[in-house]
C-alpha cells in the first residue's frame, strides 16, 4: 500500500463522512441518531488526522492508522444498516477502504 494512496483514502473517507452527516441529519429519524452522527464526526475526524499525520511522515502515524482503521470499520459496519438508502452504501464502502489502507500503513510501519 503506497503512503499517498492511504492519504487519499483518509481524505476522501473524511470528505464522504461530513457528506453523510448533513445527509443523515437532513433525513431525520433513525438516520439522525445522536449515536450514528457522533460515529461518522468520529470517522471524519479520525481520518482528517490519519492523513495529517502521514502527510507530516510523523513517526506516530502507525498508531493513528491503527485507531483510524478500528473507527472506519465501525463507521463502516454502522452505515450498512440501511440497504436502500444509496449515500449509506457509500459511505460504507469508502470506510472500508479506507480501513483496509489503514491497517496495511499500520503493517508496514511495524
Amino acid at each position: 500500500m503506497d503512503l499517498q494512496q492511504c492519504i487519499q483514502n483518509c481524505l476522501e473517507c473524511h470528505r464522504v463522512c461530513v457528506e453523510t452527516m448533513v445527509h443523515c441529519l437532513a433525513k431525520g429519524g433513525r438516520h439522525a441518531e445522536a449515536r450514528h452522527i457522533r460515529l461518522l464526526a468520529d470517522c471524519a475526524d479520525i481520518c482528517q488526522t490519519g492523513a495529517d499525520f502521514m502527510m507530516r511522515r510523523s513517526d506516530l502515524h502507525a498508531g493513528v492508522c491503527a485507531v483510524c482503521a478500528d473507527v472506519c470499520e465501525r463507521c463502516a459496519h454502522d452505515c450498512e444498516g440501511w440497504k436502500d438508502d444509496h449515500q449509506m452504501a457509500v459511505c460504507a464502502a469508502i470506510c472500508r477502504q479506507c480501513a483496509q489502507s489503514c491497517r496495511a500503513m499500520t503493517r508496514l510501519a511495524a
